[in-house]
């Protein structure tokens, strides 16, 4: 049984799902989430996906994408 490796959703993430960051400081407030260490660090999938927000599940699924063509090379 393989275990999955937790996602980290980053900035580059939310991007490419086609997301406009200018509103992030003010979203990641509302959910109680630090907008600098998003910009910093990434934050974790299931963070994001615990604030129940279909713009969150976009960048989460994106940064799936992501870590699994990583995990190819």
């Amino acid at each position: 049984m393989s275990e999955t490796k937790p996602v980290t959703v980053t900035i580059d993430d939310a991007r490419a799902a086609g997301l406009c960051t200018r509103g992030g400081r003010l979203w990641a407030e509302r959910h109680g989430l630090d907008w600098r260490a998003f910009l910093q660090h990434g934050i974790s999938a299931e963070a994001l996906l615990a604030t129940g927000d279909a713009m969150a599940l976009r960048a989460v699924e994106q940064a799936k994408r992501r870590s699994s063509k990583q995990g190819q090379s």
